[in-house]
């Protein structure tokens, strides 16, 4: 059996389902919506036999911690789902939040609410921050530590001053995930 393709995106509330279930209708995938919850309440089991039997690849995993320090609900998951000989995490989509130097990760991309690549990380909204390779958020603290090919850092989904909303083809959320499958092919 070979590994399924899994991108992480480390939000989970009505926004970012409504955002992952319209890129993945048009690029392609499986958005596992049903299991979004903010913060994450469906159980490991439950991930794992909703990833088994997607039929389309990746599998976009939604996880969050709701604002809860340490290791929350969402990061727990995301730490077995990288430990499955199943799955293959080929990319995150990490989110910035309020969370101020509380959980940060690295990451290899960014993208401002204007949709361009910057070496800043964002906050919420997509404005840069003065960090440089580095995003605050809820749902990141253990994204650099589980190697995941490509993590790539965006404000709120869906949000952003409404440059990302779904009504307008939500194309930060689109270009982090097509930055994830243009990386995964090589």
């Amino acid at each position: 059996m070979s590994k399924k393709k899994v991108i992480i995106i480390t939000d989970g509330d009505e926004y970012a389902r409504k955002v992952i279930q319209h890129v993945s209708s048009e690029i392609g995938g499986t958005c596992l919506a049903e299991l979004a919850t903010n913060p994450t309440t469906a159980t490991i089991h439950q991930f794992t036999a909703a990833i088994n039997s997607a039929k389309e690849e990746p599998i976009y995993v939604l996880l969050d911690d709701a604002g809860i320090p340490g290791i929350g609900a969402g990061e727990t998951i995301l730490m077995h789902l990288a430990q499955n000989s199943s799955v293959d995490i080929i990319g995150a989509v990490a989110v910035a939040s309020h969370t101020k130097y509380q959980e940060w990760t690295r990451f290899d991309f960014a993208i401002n609410g204007d949709g361009e690549l910057i070496p800043n990380g964002v906050d919420k909204e997509g404005i840069p921050e003065f960090e440089f390779g580095r995003i605050s958020g809820d749902t990141v603290y253990c994204l650099d530590q589980l190697h995941i090919p490509t993590i790539v850092a965006i404000g709120d989904i869906g949000k952003m001053r409404g440059k990302d909303d779904v009504k307008h083809g939500s194309p930060i959320t689109r270009k982090a995930i097509e930055l994830i499958l243009e990386r995964g092919d090589g």
